[in-house]
Order: C-alpha cells, then sequence, then structure tokens
C-alpha cells in the first residue's frame, strides 16, 4: 500500500509510523486513520518487528480532527457512527507488539486520545498544546478517553481535563503522570528508539505479547484472582518453552539473549 497520509519505516526490528500531514500540523481524517490501522496490521503480522513507534512530522504531533471543511464530517454515514479515533484505539489497545508515542509537538483531541492505548508516552518539551478539547468543541469524549483516561491519571484528573478542555503543556502532563519522560526536542527519537532497542534486543516477543495484554485486559478486572488466574495459565505455557529455556541459560552464561519464538505462529491457543 502506498500511504498517502503516513509513513511507515522499519530499522533495526522498530517500526516507525509518522503522521505526515505536516502543512495541516497532521491533523486527522478517515483516510489517516484507514492508513494507520493497516500500519498496525503489518507491523503486527510482521515477526521482524518488535515495537512500533508513533511520531509527526513537522512542529506537531497530531492538532486534532481536520475542520478544514467546516466541521466534523459523517458524510455517508449509515447506521450508529463510529468514531475513527476510537477503531485506531482499539487496533492498538489489541496489538501483540509494544507501542511507544514520541510526542514532538501539539496533541489535541485525537492527537492526545489515541495515545492513551499505546504502552508509553513520552513527550518534547516543544509539545506545549495539548488537550482534551471537545466540550469546547460542542463534541464529547472520544477514542475512547473516557475508559483509558481515568485509569492513567485518576478520574478527578481526569475529569478536570475532559470537563474543562483547557489546553496543558507537556511539564504539566508529565506532573499528572500521562507522560512517563518529557524531554528536550533533540533527545526526544533518541530515547524513545533507546527503549524500543531495550525491548527488541532483551526481551522475548512472545512473553512481550502476553504481557502487554495482560496489563491492559486486567485493567478492567474485579478481583486480583483474574490476574491470578491468567497470570498462572500464561507461565504454565512460557514454563515449557524454548523461549524460557533460553532466557535462563543467558542470565547464567552472562550474555545476550536468542529468543526464537514468533507472535505469528508460537502465541498460546488461549490468546
Amino acid at each position: 500500500m502506498n500511504f498517502e497520509q503516513i509513513s511507515y519505516d522499519v530499522n533495526d526490528r522498530i517500526a516507525v509510523i509518522t503522521l505526515y500531514r505536516p502543512q495541516n500540523l497532521n491533523a486527522w481524517t478517515p483516510t489517516m486513520m484507514e492508513e494507520v490501522i493497516h500500519a498496525l496490521d503489518l507491523a503486527d503480522s510482521d515477526d521482524h518487528v518488535r515495537v512500533v513507534i508513533f511520531t509527526g512530522a513537522g512542529r506537531a504531533f497530531c492538532a486534532g480532527a481536520d475542520l478544514s471543511s467546516g466541521g466534523f464530517n459523517v458524510a455517508g454515514q449509515t447506521g450508529p457512527h463510529r468514531d475513527t479515533a476510537g477503531q485506531a484505539t482499539l487496533r492498538i489497545f489489541n496489538m501483540k507488539k509494544p507501542v511507544i508515542a514520541a510526542i514532538n509537538g501539539h496533541a489535541v483531541g485525537v492527537g492526545i486520545t489515541m495515545t492513551l492505548a499505546m504502552d508509553i508516552r513520552i513527550a518534547s518539551e516543544e509539545a506545549t498544546k495539548i488537550g482534551f478539547v471537545f466540550n469546547r468543541r460542542a463534541i464529547v469524549p472520544e477514542g475512547c478517553s473516557t475508559y483509558f483516561l481515568p485509569k492513567i491519571i485518576g478520574v478527578s484528573r481526569a475529569s478536570e481535563l475532559i470537563l474543562t478542555g483547557r489546553l496543558f503543556t507537556a511539564r504539566q502532563g508529565l506532573e499528572m503522570g500521562l507522560f512517563s519522560q518529557v524531554v528536550p526536542p533533540e533527545h526526544l527519537m533518541p530515547t524513545v528508539k533507546e527503549i524500543a532497542s531495550e525491548i527488541a534486543v532483551n526481551t522475548s516477543a512472545v512473553s512481550t505479547a502476553l504481557s502487554r495484554q495482560m496489563l491492559w485486559k486486567m485493567l478492567g478486572a474485579a478481583h486480583p484472582m483474574a490476574a491470578h488466574i491468567i497470570e498462572s495459565k500464561c507461565l504454565t505455557y512460557m514454563f515449557q518453552t524454548e523461549d524460557t529455556r533460553e532466557g535462563a541459560a543467558s542470565f547464567l552464561e552472562k550474555r545476550v539473549p536468542d529468543f526464537k519464538m514468533k507472535p505469528s505462529t508460537d502465541m498460546p491457543d488461549f490468546y
């Protein structure tokens, strides 16, 4: 597929998806959604890819929905509307591969909600306009943000950000726990790629896929027993695999592990 509104590159086992409408501050469109989902499908089906990074071209990460046509476009929609941000977020949520957001600039509306299902969010100091601005546009939150945001920063802070629709800076987002790091712009991609490389080089792809899904899916569990049951099931499966044997051997031999198992073929039946 020839992408028009994103770019997709793979190097050193890391896929980089770049929102690529810099002249429009990477404003979100239905076409961009389709291309993002297709790129995520490519990354998830490619065993060579271990980690996915999201970033934006130019001075913004994503300025939100493209309103250049005068409003929110749902022309041709039949039946209940499914927001495009939510469709992309759900695809990220179901990924086998870890996803890291490299927020290089302004992130508003879908520009921030789409990152909530990503595993790690690192922002540039130049990301000075971030916001869940929906009520100020007379719409409501999207991108599954009413599910993810309270779980990430707590319901009180999530309520403040959503009900006021105010803009905030990356530094303020760091203080709230929305971002794990805020770094100078020239350090953003090196920092993110260092974390991605640590995952790619040192971890089992199958263990990582299982761990990622357990973390997200257990957020809604009613009791810790649910986590105990699925963790025990996954441990029982992994204990019998070549990757676990390699993990122990590489530790004892003080060397980098050489894990062979592939998410495309070696996931347990219950995954």
